[in-house]
């Protein structure tokens, strides 16, 4: 059988108002490919052990990681270099954890959306809002992801300049890498290759233990929230606005939930896409915790950093983390911003694909999937593009896009509460109670955020008497 195209199964007759109906079924190379993922997954359920219920996690997991490590991209590293930088060890460490516990709040719901339905987000709101919300949905989706991918390239651009690589190339090449990644035609081959490169972001980790931490200051921070230097200010508030934005984004919504559709997962799978989701979501605020931890000698030294880009950050640390602690550091933000660059462009192209009703998965050739493809490789070589002209103010680009993410989750939040709680949908994995209860919890996080912020836009000298100054 050739699997580049679709197969037409014989026709069967069904019973359509008394009269007999002709059905022909079409398999595509899509349907194949999943297929033969799921058929793996089904031998290995039919065995017992310790052994195979590892491979079957590893069999499973792929969307979580990439979601939770994905969105710690580029501008998300940079945001806590620069609150490390700016506020040293205190309050900053467990707020970042509850950012974390939020994401995986909101993620869990479209762990149950993807598995119930076996469709896209986007999808799921033209069809149940009707086609002017989804198309609102993915054209706000698609413009706030060219934001992003612009941030992503600038951290490409910056963590490479660190080893003296020029920007065209390392924008360009950036560019090239996420092109080769998608030839594989398949999503199982391009999920893992991009989750080994997802897993350079601990490489912070390492950077954070040469900078000779203060233990006892790390757990009285996790324990106390404190200190937070300065107080409640224009700057603190941005910091805070940037790092809930560095966790929680409309993208990750679209994007966890097409890809959980595309590898075929299943009901029977969702507690593995629940476990999926926490080792991602782990996995990424260690490296976060470790980025903020690693700045925090520059804060000490009382070092201004206002103006930093990755390579400028990596080669401040220099005195406190050596030359490889500070080789590695630029290497991260190139990996952030790579492995960013690839998922994010992956769910503009999921979103438009499902609203457009053209063919979406990693598992179709290129001229099955053509307009697919197109979408996710323009929307990246346009963001490629911005990054190389000269004097556009990136540190501040950074920070903003971050910003207007948060901006942006709370009408992304109302849809996915919506539709999680749609029983026609659902089905018995309607929202308990305690879920409804925690993602009104994160709203009310988000919808406070966003207020602090125009506060501190509109009347900063408001933000003082908050603060109790």
């Amino acid at each position: 059988m050739d699997e580049s195209k679709t197969t037409a199964l014989p026709q069967r007759e069904l019973q359509h108002h008394g009269a007999p109906l002709t059905e022909q079924i079409v398999i595509t190379h899509e349907d194949l490919d999943r297929a033969h993922d799921r058929e793996r997954v089904q031998n290995i359920r039919t065995q017992r052990g310790l052994w195979s219920r590892a491979r079957l996690l590893w069999l499973l997991v792929g969307p979580g990681i990439l979601v939770m490590l994905g969105e710690n991209d580029g501008p998300s590293m940079l945001s806590y270099a620069a609150t490390g930088a700016h506020f040293g060890i205190g309050f900053f460490l467990p707020f970042v954890v509850l950012t974390f516990v939020m994401a995986c709040v909101v993620q869990e719901m479209t762990v149950r959306l993807g598995a119930a339905t076996h469709r896209g987000h986007a999808e799921l709101i033209f069809d149940r809002f009707g086609p002017f919300w989804g198309w609102f949905s993915m054209i706000d989706l698609m413009v706030g992801n060219f934001l992003t991918l612009v941030t992503e390239f600038i951290a490409i651009r910056a963590g490479l300049g660190f080893f003296g690589v020029p920007p065209a190339v390392s924008v360009i090449g950036a560019w090239l890498v996420l092109f080769i990644a998608l030839m594989a035609h398949r999503y199982w081959t391009w999920e893992r290759i991009t989750l080994v490169a997802a897993m350079f972001n601990m490489v912070f980790i390492p950077v954070a233990l040469l900078s000779h931490p203060h233990w006892g200051a790390i757990g009285s921070a996790l324990l106390t929230w404190k200190p937070l230097p300065g107080g409640l200010t224009q700057e603190t508030v941005l910091i805070l606005l940037s790092n809930i934005g560095a966790t929680v984004t409309p993208w990750m919504l679209f994007f966890q939930q097409s890809a959980i559709a595309d590898k075929g997962l299943t009901t029977h799978d969702i507690r593995f896409g629940r476990v999926d989701t926490i080792l991602g979501a782990t996995l990424a605020a260690l490296a976060a915790l470790a980025t903020i931890v690693a700045t925090a000698p520059l804060f000490a030294h009382g070092m201004s950093t206002s103006n930093f880009e990755a390579a400028e950050f990596a080669q401040a640390l220099q005195p406190f983390v050596g030359h490889w602690g500070s080789a590695l550091f630029a290497l991260g933000m190139f990996e952030a911003g790579m492995v960013a660059a690839v998922t994010i462009s992956t769910s503009s192209a999921y979103a438009f694909g499902e609203v457009a009703h053209r063919p979406h998965s990693l598992n179709l050739p290129f001229q099955q999937g053509k307009s697919f493809y197109l979408v996710l490789i323009l929307e990246a070589a346009a963001a490629a593009g911005l990054v190389l002209i000269p004097g556009i103010p990136l540190v501040y680009i950074v920070l903003i896009v971050n910003v207007i993410a948060v901006l942006a989750m709370p009408p992304a939040l109302l849809f996915l509460y919506m539709l999680v709680n749609d029983r026609e949908i659902m089905g018995d994995l309607i929202s308990p109670r305690w879920a409804n209860s925690l993602a009104l919890a994160v709203v009310v996080v988000l919808v406070a955020a966003g207020l602090l912020f125009g506060i501190s836009v509109v009347a900063p000298h408001a933000l003082a008497l908050m603060g109790g100054k």
